[in-house]
């Protein structure tokens, strides 16, 4: 649990990111990826974990391991950024956190990044991971959770619908932190909450989802690997979806709730009343965050 309670940590970073990025409408990559390595701030330190990089499958990343973590169990963990931004370094304290709360160990995936690498690499790199954990390291499918924030939210429900259509074996349950997956741009809340979110802005969307489909691909905003807005969730794993109710992608995490459970499967969503983006990324630091990995690990030990 928080040592203190600062609920706005996260939104005053947001609005430092935002105050730079305006001054600097030229930023480069380079210098945006720098910036958004700073996310680490809003999390504290969890007590009682170590980390280790690695390959695992190819793929590099960030073994997150709290004492006494049951190692037969992985929180597949993809980190959020737009596709673009953000890296294992990033989010391995929340994925800490995630992990400590589970009783598991999380592996943090360092995917490749767009422009350079646009989709389906990302989710490419991320089965990898999946399949190697489960023929290299002997973790059944059934142990493995994947999980993830904002881009990395849609990869880790992106990764059952890829399994599943190559006739693999899927993980046992899915948690996704602010998710975004409609890259058509077209929810309510991208502008009903645009004055309360104050980092993720449609502009901001349009171009990193034009870096991740690629040029001249717009038949990939549609598909429902890189849109799960789009998928048919039949035989899907249970999920858990969150959001803030201050952010922009509130409606991205109602829509997939409402279309999982339309199609039979075992959705869990929960709003968090004036939450920004990524709202658990406080974890630590804001009694919110703690709360929802709380409720969280109830649900994911029934």
């Amino acid at each position: 649990m928080s040592k203190t309670d600062d609920p706005d940590v996260l939104r005053r970073l947001y609005e430092g990111w935002s105050q730079r990025m305006a001054a600097n409408p030229e930023m480069g990559m380079d210098d945006m990826r720098s910036m958004f390595d700073e996310w680490h701030q809003a999390t504290a330190e969890p007590d009682g974990v170590r980390y280790a990089e690695d390959e695992v499958g190819g793929v590099p990343g960030i073994w997150a391991v709290p004492d006494g973590a049951d190692e037969s169990k992985v929180v597949l963990y993809t980190h959020g950024g737009g596709f673009a931004v953000g890296s294992a370094a990033s989010h391995r304290k929340f994925a800490g956190h995630l992990a400590k709360a589970l009783g598991t160990r999380a592996f943090v995936v360092d995917y490749r990044r767009s422009p350079e690498a646009p989709f389906p690499a990302q989710l490419d790199d991320s089965v990898a991971v999946f399949r190697a954990l489960v023929s290299e390291h002997g973790i059944k499918p059934e142990n493995i959770t994947t999980s993830g924030d904002s881009a990395g939210g849609n990869l880790a429900i992106s990764i059952p619908l890829r399994l599943r259509d190559d006739g693999d074996e899927l993980p046992g349950a899915v948690i996704a932190f602010s998710p975004w997956l409609d890259m058509e741009h077209t929810g309510a809340t991208l502008d009903s909450n645009s004055a309360t979110d104050a980092l993720v802005q449609k502009p901001i969307l349009e171009g990193m989802s034009t870096m991740f489909v690629g040029e001249g691909n717009d038949a990939a905003r549609t598909n429902p690997l890189a849109n799960p807005l789009y998928a048919d969730f039949s035989g899907y794993p249970r999920m858990w979806v969150d959001a803030g109710t201050h952010e922009t992608l509130q409606d991205n995490a109602e829509k997939v709730h409402e279309k999982a459970t339309a199609d039979g499967a075992d959705s869990t969503l929960n709003l968090v009343d004036g939450q920004q983006h990524v709202f658990v990324f406080m974890a630590g630091k804001a009694k919110v965050a703690d709360d929802e990995l709380a409720a969280i690990a109830k649900w994911h030990k029934k």
